[in-house]
């Protein structure tokens, strides 16, 4: 199993939501709004009078079998809206419970 980690602008999410559904990911944490501002490029996500937009993240455990589909597609997603910003992170689970 993995985990991935999703963060994004808030623009991006009921298409990443989709994106997981489609992928047979039905399960999935959403934080919600979050804030912050990207390593390399693209704006502050503040949610703030100069910076005005938000973001937001999803954290889903998959099948390994599943991850680089789901790579794949928020590539594709990040790539047609570069600005937006989104970025996907993945972990290995070691246990569950």
């Amino acid at each position: 199993m993995k985990a991935v980690f999703i963060a994004f602008d808030q623009a991006h999410r009921e298409i990443i939501i989709d994106l997981l559904e489609k992928s047979n990911c039905r399960g999935f944490t959403s934080f919600g709004e979050t804030q912050g501002r990207g390593t390399y490029t693209g704006e502050p996500h503040f949610g703030s009078h100069a910076w005005p937009s938000l973001g937001g993240a999803i954290l889903t455990i998959v099948e390994d079998n599943k991850v680089e589909n789901i790579l794949g597609k928020l590539k594709l997603l990040d790539e047609s809206k570069p600005r937006l910003g989104l970025r996907a992170f993945v972990w290995e689970i070691t246990q569950t419970i």
